[in-house]
């Protein structure tokens, strides 16, 4: 089957809605940070794929904050869509909420974004295909893409700038006040 040249991105959002399990809960009786990025790392692959119609790889995580706990017995539905594609890469975002289904509240729990590649059959990457952006959302989420594109390429760069400059010896003053103790001087 051919893939199209372009998808609506309608054709690949994905919801995957799961109970939250006591085999899932920590020694606190939160569910694990694991399970739910297990969980995102699943949606973001049905979504990616489904665009692709390859499959698909995760190659970085943005944004993995954890807003609210997830408790035992609850829904967590996890939303995804594809906001931005490149060339063989596609960013998905991701809504999480969980639903107490006994007192009917529902709460936001994290936000994240996974850059997929998609992988042909000889294992490489291949090209996929554009993104129709059906409303003002669509929109919306494609230009911020862009924007939180540009600003991880910059803070890698000024990154990686710093930490080839870092020279311990004139940085050791930072660590006053900190919760730390220098056993090799």
């Amino acid at each position: 089957m051919a893939i199209p040249a372009f998808q609506p991105v309608s054709y690949s959002r994905t919801t995957l809605t799961e109970l939250m399990i006591p085999s899932y809960a920590n020694f606190g009786g939160k569910i694990h940070g694991g399970i739910l990025l297990s969980l995102m790392d699943k949606v973001a692959y049905a979504c990616s794929a489904k665009h692709a119609g390859n499959y698909c790889v995760t190659v970085t995580v943005d944004g993995v904050n954890f807003l609210q706990p997830v408790e035992v017995g609850e829904l967590v539905s996890l939303m995804a869509s594809v906001n931005y594609v490149g060339n063989t890469s596609l960013m998905v975002g991701i809504k999480v909420i969980a639903e107490n289904v006994k007192t009917g509240i529902v709460k936001h729990t994290n936000t994240s974004y996974f850059t997929m590649v998609a992988k042909g059959d000889d294992d490489k990457p291949t090209t996929v295909p554009g993104l129709i952006l059906q409303n003002r959302d669509d929109a919306r989420r494609f230009l911020e893409a862009i924007k939180r594109r540009e600003l991880s390429k910059r803070y890698q760069s000024e990154f990686t700038q710093a930490k080839d400059s870092l020279t311990v010896e004139q940085e050791l003053h930072k660590l006053e006040g900190e919760r730390c103790t220098l056993a090799y001087i």
